[in-house]
């Protein structure tokens, strides 16, 4: 075989299953980074084996095999006894699983529920389950959040050493820590979406890859938690805002804002997928807050078959996100609602309800305010509102567009 066909091989063996070889390693021996340089360590044996030996029959059963004796040596070699005793037990786990890879099994749930653990940092939970379950880089998800590697890999190397001493225990919670410990990992998915959106970027940026990867994770929680109606509506949300980002500009690069955009440029099969979901999650009778924001995204989408947006719905249904989630997203979303519903007076009292220390800095809020004032025929004050607006995102094509509407073009 050659180098460059073992390389392939080797790539689509990291692609398909990075996560679950780390998962299963880091589930037994505790360590995760420690399991990450096992498994690396690994994937360099086999790029100067492969070419010669030619692909494992089971690459991820050789993989584990070569990743497990590394733990146990570097283990040995220290002398930390009690980092041995559980790698001896995977040694014996390990030949079983070796043997028949489609008993192998799927510790990333165990992994996810750890990496968003309440010890861990906020801001380190979403990097770590990027890092640890999708195998991205600490360089890239540096790019993609905005900071530089070197602060990116202390902080991802301060959270694994944080489960090492705190001893966070590599398991599924049981209720009622469950509820608590599971909207950790949906909201650490959703943040690391979020970034991956929140810019107007080309296919080949780091943040749209960094959606793409979020998106993956979703897919993941819903494989590892088929029953719980929350991760269907996280997917289904993320799916139908990501069906949508052909159309968030013009052929100009213009900003496209959602109720002009062109619907033929959304994705069919993406929001099929999205529809598919939420209806999955509906069959469990347990409304939650990404339910409730993809049923919202779901009545946009109907735009592509009718024309028209049923605002007095979306108005319900964001009443039912706020009492849910009252976070200053939906109460903005529930204000523009209640405008464009018919009482643009109404929206600006709900905009005006809310707290002045989370709005001053919130360019959805000025940018809804603008909307309403404007609708009210409060010139003076939209354009401030507009401008404000405009000064508060760093999207150049997203400020164009405010700025625009400021001078009312």
């Amino acid at each position: 075989m050659s180098e460059a066909a073992a390389q392939i091989a080797i790539e689509a063996v990291a692609r398909n299953s990075y996560g679950r070889l780390v998962a299963y390693l880091a589930a037994r021996s505790r360590d995760i980074a420690g399991a990450e340089d096992a498994l690396s360590d690994a994937f360099a044996a086999a790029l100067r084996h492969w070419p010669a030996e030619g692909v494992p029959q089971k690459p991820e059963a050789w993989l584990l095999h070569t990743a497990r004796n590394r733990l146990i040596d570097a283990a040995r070699h220290a002398q930390v006894h009690s980092r041995v005793e559980p790698l001896l037990q995977l040694a014996s786990e390990a030949e079983g699983i070796a043997a028949m890879y489609s008993n192998f099994p799927d510790e990333r749930l165990k992994l996810l529920f750890v990496c968003a653990h309440p010890a861990i940092d906020v801001a380190a939970r979403t990097p770590l389950m990027l890092q640890t379950v999708l195998g991205m880089s600490a360089a890239r998800i540096a790019s993609a959040f905005l900071v530089s590697p070197a602060a990116m890999d202390r902080r991802l190397v301060r959270a694994k050493t944080k489960i090492n001493e705190a001893r966070i225990p590599f398991r599924v919670p049981d209720p009622p820590e469950w509820d608590e410990r599971a909207s950790f990992v949906l909201d650490a998915i959703y943040s690391a979406y979020t970034a991956g959106w929140a810019m107007m970027v080309d296919d080949g940026s780091t943040s749209h890859g960094l959606a793409h990867e979020a998106i993956a994770l979703g897919r993941t929680l819903v494989q590892l938690l088929p029953k719980e109606p929350e991760a269907h509506g996280l997917l289904a949300l993320m799916l139908h805002c990501e069906a949508r980002r052909d159309a968030r500009s013009r052929e100009n690069g213009e900003f496209a804002p959602l109720d002009q955009q062109d619907v033929t440029l959304w994705s069919r099969p993406m929001i099929d997928e999205a529809e598919s979901h939420l209806r999955t999650a509906s069959t469990f009778k347990q409304i939650g807050r990404y339910q409730l924001e993809a049923a919202i995204q779901s009545i946009h989408a109907h735009r592509a078959h009718t024309g028209k947006i049923d605002w007095r719905e979306i108005a319900l249904l964001y009443e039912g996100l706020v009492q849910c989630s009252p976070t200053t997203g939906a109460q903005v979303g529930r204000a523009i609602a209640l405008a464009e519903a018919g009482d643009a007076a109404e929206g600006l009292a709900a905009l005006d309800k809310i707290p002045v220390a989370t709005t001053t800095n919130y360019q959805p809020w000025w940018a809804a305010r603008a909307h309403v004032l404007r609708r009210l025929g409060r010139e003076p004050e939209a354009h401030h509102a507009f401008e404000r607006a405009a000064s508060l995102t760093d999207d150049p094509s997203l400020r164009a567009y405010l700025l625009g509407k400021a001078t009312g073009a």
